[in-house]
C-alpha cells in the first residue's frame, strides 16, 4: 500500500469539532491520515469545498494533503440535502486523484485503494470504486438504523434521502467494512445482512501527547474555572442524540448534597433540530435555578480539549448511541472517570467499576448516583483515574494505522467484490 484516496465529503478534517456537523469523524480522519503518512502511506484526503475563497490543496504534513473538491454551491449545505451533490463530488475527486498535477504533489503514484468516511462518501466511493477497479473500504461512524431506535426524531430528517438503502448498497458494495468495536461490527452484521468476513475491527486512537494526566487545579486556574468545588463535563455536539439534557438535570439531581458542584458543557449545535436543542438547555438550565452553575463553552480546538478533562472530576456521556465514543476515550487517557450510557463503543472503552461506570437506565438520576459516589470517595475516584490511564494506552493512533496497512494491503492483491 503506498496511496490512498481518503473520502470525507460532507464534513473536513480541517473544521472546528463541536460545530456543525464536525465532531470525532473529523478527528478519526485528520489522526488516521497522519498516522498513515507517518507510516509511508500517501493520503489523499478529498471533502467538499464549502467557501469559494478555500485553496483547492492543503498540505498539512509530508504525505497527507486535504484537497476541496467543487460539488455544489461553495456555501454550506444541510447534511440533509448533500445526496443530490454527491454524483457531482464523485466526478471531481476523480478528475483530481487521475493527475498528480492537480493533487500539489510531483510523485506520480498511483492510488492502491479508496477509504469512504460516512455513507455520503460511500455513495461517492461506490462510484469511484467501479471507475478506477479499486478496492473500497467503508467506516460509517453512525448507522441509520442504529440512529432510528436511539433518536427516531433525527432519523426522520433523512427519511426522504432513504439512509438505510443507501448504507445498505455500499455494504454489499465494499470490499472491507471498519467497525470500532465488536458491537458495531455486530451490528453492521445484524442490521444491513452484511457478510461478517468482510467486517474488521479498528479502533480510533487517541493523541497521548496530548491528552494524559495532569493537576486538576492547575487546569481549572487556565480555564478560569472555580479551583473548589465538584465539576462535570460534557464534550459534543449538542443535538438531542448526544443527551445534553441528562447531564443538565443531573446537575440538578446532585444539588441536595453537593450544591456548590457545577457543569460545563463544550460544544455547539449540530444537525437539523441543534439550534433548538441549544435554546432548550438554556431554557432548562433558567427552569433550574442553575444559572450559574451550568457554563456553555463555544468548541474548543481539538488539542486544547485535554485542558477541560484534567479540570473535570467527571466526564458525563449520556449519549443515546455511540459507534465508538472518541470523547470518553480522551477523557480515560487524561485520569477522568467516566460515566457514559451503556450503549455501542461505550460498553467497549469503559470497564464498569474499574475506570468508569455504564448506566443501563440512562436517566438523571442514575447519572447523578454514580457521580455522587465517585465524588464520595476520594480513593475510588483515584483508582478509577488510574485504571482509566492505562486502559487508554491501549489505544493509539499509530496502532490502528498499523492494522490498516495489513487490511489494505490484503486488498490490493484480491479479487474486488462485485455489486449490482
Amino acid at each position: 500500500m503506498r496511496r490512498l484516496a481518503v473520502l470525507s465529503l460532507h464534513t473536513s478534517p480541517l473544521a472546528q469539532p463541536g460545530t456543525g456537523d464536525g465532531g470525532g469523524m473529523n478527528v478519526y480522519v485528520r489522526e488516521l491520515s497522519s498516522a498513515l503518512a507517518r507510516a509511508g502511506v500517501e493520503c489523499d484526503v478529498f471533502t467538499r469545498a464549502w467557501a469559494d475563497d478555500l485553496p483547492a490543496t492543503v498540505s498539512i504534513e509530508p504525505g497527507f494533503r486535504v484537497h476541496h473538491v467543487s460539488a455544489g454551491p461553495p456555501t454550506p449545505i444541510a447534511k440533509e440535502a448533500l445526496p443530490r451533490v454527491v454524483d457531482e463530488f464523485a466526478d471531481g475527486v476523480l478528475k483530481r486523484m487521475q493527475t498528480s498535477e492537480s493533487l500539489g504533489t510531483d510523485e506520480d503514484l498511483p492510488f492502491d485503494a479508496v477509504h469512504a468516511n460516512y455513507w455520503l462518501s460511500g455513495m461517492a466511493g461506490h462510484i469511484i470504486k467501479h471507475r478506477m477497479n479499486l478496492p473500497l473500504v467503508s467506516t460509517f461512524h453512525t448507522l441509520d438504523r442504529v440512529k432510528a431506535e436511539a433518536s427516531p426524531e433525527e432519523v426522520e430528517a433523512d427519511s426522504s434521502h432513504r439512509r438505510a438503502e443507501a448504507e445498505a448498497a455500499i455494504i454489499q458494495c465494499s470490499d472491507t467494512v471498519l467497525a470500532s468495536c465488536s458491537v458495531e461490527a455486530a451490528q453492521i452484521h445484524e442490521l444491513y445482512d452484511a457478510d461478517p468476513s468482510r467486517i474488521r475491527i479498528v479502533a480510533p486512537g487517541v493523541d497521548h501527547a496530548f491528552f494524559g494526566p495532569g493537576d486538576r487545579r492547575q487546569a481549572r486556574r487556565a480555564l478560569g474555572l472555580p479551583g473548589r468545588g465538584p465539576l462535570l463535563l460534557f464534550v459534543g455536539r449538542i443535538q438531542p442524540l448526544k443527551g445534553v439534557a441528562v447531564a443538565v438535570r443531573a446537575l440538578a439531581a446532585l444539588a441536595d448534597d453537593h450544591a456548590d458542584a457545577r457543569l460545563v458543557i463544550v460544544g455547539g449545535p449540530s444537525g437539523p433540530q441543534g439550534e433548538a436543542e441549544v435554546e432548550r438547555m438554556r431554557a432548562m438550565v433558567h427552569d433550574l435555578g442553575l444559572g450559574e452553575q451550568v457554563v456553555f463553552v463555544p468548541p474548543r480546538p481539538h488539542e486544547l480539549l485535554s485542558t477541560y478533562y484534567r479540570a473535570a472530576d467527571v466526564c458525563l456521556v449520556p449519549s443515546r448511541s455511540e459507534s465508538f465514543g472518541l470523547v470518553a476515550l480522551e477523557a480515560a487517557a487524561c485520569g477522568t472517570p467516566v460515566v457514559a450510557s451503556d450503549v455501542g463503543g461505550l460498553r467497549s472503552l469503559i470497564d464498569h467499576g474499574r475506570t468508569g461506570y455504564l448506566v443501563e437506565e440512562p436517566s438523571p438520576e442514575a447519572f447523578a448516583a454514580w457521580v455522587r459516589q465517585i465524588l464520595a470517595e476520594p480513593l475510588l475516584a483515584e483508582r478509577l483515574s488510574t485504571g482509566a490511564v492505562l486502559r487508554a494506552r491501549r489505544y493509539t493512533w499509530a496502532r490502528a494505522a498499523h492494522l490498516l496497512r495489513e487490511i489494505y494491503a490484503e486488498l490490493t492483491v484480491g479479487r474486488l467484490v462485485e455489486c449490482s
